[in-house]
């Protein structure tokens, strides 16, 4: 009996010192596998505030005198040839002929058409109509001035303001005459026109010759000069031009414009490349290519004069810009690569209209014209 009792209790010992030897991994955390961790997001590394860019510099807000005067200067008071001026009797028979339709196959087109002196010399289209109502590839410039300028027409293939006056009589778009001697006979059958053509040209045996006519008109057009107030302005009257011309003609100077746009007219003295630092929109035109056939001359069309620039929308060879904020706009970005803000174009139109100057009245108004003589052809619409 007793040696039962002394295995049991042997065993009841064994058993207890067995259960506190092992750990039971319910409900101990110590024991339990570590849960799974997550990544947590670095701390940003702090940075310092951008820095705040310098303001642009202000444009200045006067012109320098000194700057000015080496750039421009006044227009003259007529474009004539100082060593060949023209007589009264021959700017008066070119102002007739200016106007006169019947250099025109059908009779109502002339010079004054496209070329309107009561609308700055132009029409205010963006191409200009002709023969049958055909319309022409290029905007109509402005005939006032335009016989100071280096040479004529968009792509300069005129030499002068006469050599001009002949291309747009004979052009099938535009007044659309069968040829010179065409016009010739009609010339002479109106029979004052002898009489005019004899007092212009003296001494000259038939006075009535194609060459005649268009230097009758180019005398005429000589004549059309437009001082403003920015020649006064040249001339040392402060007062000529507003505080907005002044700061205009100061961002005009500092942007770059004057890389063209210099001298008495402001331009009409080289040719440029439409689309100098971005393309322009549309390059159907490519300018003096078509003259001379050099790739370099693509898309170089003649820098225009700005006189009267205000008055002479739309702009460009094509006519595509409508009006003058867009056009100092576009000029900023497609040759200077700079967009002005709206500020600047404001001042810069200030001071182009500063430009905007007058034609004597008594050339502007359209003369009395001889009368048709019974040999003198009808209008012909075909």
């Amino acid at each position: 009996m007793k040696s039962l009792l002394r295995v049991a209790l042997f065993l009841s010992v064994t058993a207890a010192a067995t259960g506190c030897g092992k750990k039971s991994s319910e409900g101990d955390p110590a024991a339990a596998p570590p849960p799974p961790t997550t990544a947590q997001p670095a701390a940003p590394t702090p940075t310092a505030p951008a820095p705040t860019p310098p303001p642009a510099p202000a444009a200045p807000t006067t012109p320098d005198k000194a700057q000015v005067a080496a750039l421009f200067k006044p227009l003259p008071a007529n474009f004539d040839d100082a060593a060949a001026p023209p007589s009264d009797a021959m700017v008066a028979l070119g102002q007739q002929l200016y106007f006169d339709t019947r250099l025109s196959k059908n009779q109502d087109v002339s010079c004054n058409t496209c070329h309107a002196l009561d609308k700055f010399g132009v029409d205010g289209l963006a191409t200009s109509k002709g023969h049958k109502g055909q319309l022409g590839t290029r905007n109509s410039p402005t005939v006032l001035n335009a016989a100071g300028h280096f040479a004529q027409f968009w792509d300069g293939r005129a030499a002068t303001i006469e050599e001009q006056a002949k291309g747009p009589v004979l052009n099938p778009v535009e007044m659309a005459m069968l040829d010179d001697a065409h016009v010739v006979a009609v010339l002479k059958s109106i029979p004052d026109y002898a009489a005019a053509f004899g007092k212009a040209f003296p001494g000259q045996p038939d006075a009535v010759t194609f060459d005649n006519m268009a230097k009758a008109i180019g005398a005429f057009e000589r004549k059309l000069a437009t001082p403003g107030p920015f020649d006064k302005y040249l001339a040392g009257d402060e007062a000529a031009l507003s505080d907005d011309a002044k700061h205009g003609l100061a961002v005009f100077m500092a942007s770059g414009c004057t890389g063209c746009h210099t001298g008495p007219l402001l331009g009409g003295t080289m040719y440029m490349k439409t689309g100098l630092t971005a393309p322009y929109a549309d390059t159907t035109d490519t300018g003096r290519f078509a003259v001379t056939k050099v790739e370099t001359d693509k898309f170089m069309f003649k820098v225009p004069s700005l006189r009267n620039v205000a008055k002479t929308a739309p702009y460009f060879h094509d006519g595509k810009i409508a009006d003058l904020p867009a056009a100092i706009r576009e000029m900023g970005k497609l040759q200077l690569g700079k967009t002005f803000t709206d500020d600047e174009v404001k001042w810069i139109g200030a001071f182009l209209d500063s430009l905007t100057g007058e034609v004597p009245a008594a050339l502007v108004t359209a003369p009395k014209l001889p009368k048709s003589g019974p040999k003198t052809p009808k209008p012909d619409p075909s």
